[in-house]
């Protein structure tokens, strides 16, 4: 994987790669437009797992058929980003949430975020990049 600048992570390595950082981002759509939302998250079961309060997030997180999350790492060599195609669930009852609170999430801001939602992934990808001065474009002209 290391000699190719761009390489194609398997489910297991997206799922492990995912699972290294904390800190994500939730696309979804809202009237019609894209929405963005930053959030912090854990992974539990090959599910994302996040907190939210009532708003524009959770609303629109559960009313779309279909949402991205995507997460990403680099260093100065190297870097990597995890893709996950899903659809958002509000955890309702009482055996949901106390599963959610098993992953001791917690907010990262001082605002209550007493909703629980799980994305469950109907595909997941991921790129591994190593980075390096742009190649010479004569080579690529024939």
């Amino acid at each position: 994987m290391a000699d190719e600048p761009v390489a194609i992570l398997s489910e297991e390595e997206s799922w492990s790669r995912l699972g290294s950082v904390a800190l994500g981002r939730l696309v979804t759509s809202f009237a019609g437009e894209p929405e963005i939302f930053p959030v912090n998250f854990v992974i539990q079961g090959r599910t994302v797992l996040f907190r939210t309060s009532e708003g524009t997030k959770l609303f629109s997180a559960v009313a779309n058929r279909t949402v991205l999350f995507e997460a990403d790492d680099h260093n100065v060599a190297e870097g990597w980003s995890v893709i996950v195609r899903g659809r958002a669930q509000l955890l309702k009852t009482d055996a949901e949430i106390a599963k959610a609170e098993q992953a001791q999430l917690l907010p990262w801001t001082a605002t209550p975020k007493n909703r629980y939602v799980r994305v469950t992934a109907s595909e997941i990808t991921g790129r591994h990049f190593v980075f390096g001065p742009e190649p010479d474009l004569d080579c690529f002209i024939a």
